[in-house]
């Protein structure tokens, strides 16, 4: 499955977000991208950075959804991206799936909260495993990237493709907070046996990377720092190793209290 992410420096300006979302489906498409994710809060800007909770207009943003969702449906891909979700009165930090006939195929609200989304967001409940192609995919949203929990959940469940979806930048330069992040990704994805696929965004100095690593958390590709671009790669779901097979059955032990041998 040929798989993209696509980087870029997202503004309170709905339609601005809008217009780079559309290009970048339209690059994708050209490469034929089966599944193309976008950073946290992608569409709206991520609050208070970006914009301001309260300003952000709810039937401004389901008519921008909609044009997303026309152009996965158009383009025959599915889109992930990063947006608020309304619930009521209550506001998500989400990530929301779109198929390749332009429906929505689901949706993942971020779990791990803390400082400015404490402020703006309600807490997620659901899972955020979704299926393209009847392969597992899961989802994440930045502050997740933290605790191995939320990722065990999605090893459980048998996912083998996460995409991480971050806006996590500085108005410096932050080279040490850039690789604390990485080797957290890179974790995620060696204890878990699964591949890890981040996208940031670059409205700052990027502080976590736009990268793939593979299920023993090697770097397979890295998008340039602060560049707006697109990062294409083909997954292919990896025959068990020596070393991978020892993490699983280990995994077993750790979960269950035995090994199968």
């Amino acid at each position: 499955m040929k798989i993209g992410v696509y980087q870029f420096g997202s503004t309170g300006c709905i339609n601005n977000n809008l217009n780079t979302i559309i290009k970048a489906i339209n690059k994708a498409a050209d490469q034929n991208v089966r599944i193309l994710v976008f950073h946290e809060c992608a569409l709206c800007g991520y609050p208070p950075l970006e914009n301001r909770i309260k300003e952000i207009n709810e039937s401004d943003l389901n008519e921008a959804l909609r044009k997303i969702a026309d152009m996965a449906g158009i383009c025959k891909l599915y889109v992930g991206v990063g947006t608020v979700r309304f619930e009521g009165d209550k506001r998500f930090n989400s990530l929301i799936l779109f198929d390749d006939r332009g429906r929505q195929a689901g949706h993942y609200d971020k779990t791990a909260l803390w400082g400015w989304d404490s402020e703006n967001f309600q807490r997620g409940k659901n899972i955020g495993i979704l299926e393209v192609d009847d392969l597992k995919i899961g989802f994440r949203i930045c502050f997740d990237i933290r605790f191995p929990e939320s990722f065990r959940e999605l090893y459980k469940n048998g996912v083998d493709l996460c995409f991480v979806s971050f806006s996590d930048t500085s108005i410096v330069d932050d080279e040490v907070r850039y690789n604390i992040i990485k080797s957290h990704l890179l974790t995620r994805a060696v204890e878990n046996v699964m591949t890890v696929v981040s996208v940031n965004s670059i409205s700052n100095f990027q502080t976590a990377p736009t990268a793939v690593f593979d299920h023993n958390g090697i770097v397979i590709k890295e998008s340039n720092k602060n560049k707006e671009e697109l990062l294409v790669y083909e997954f292919v779901k990896p025959s068990i190793s020596f070393g991978m097979k020892g993490r699983i059955e280990n995994n077993r032990y750790y979960m269950n209290g035995e090994i199968v041998t």
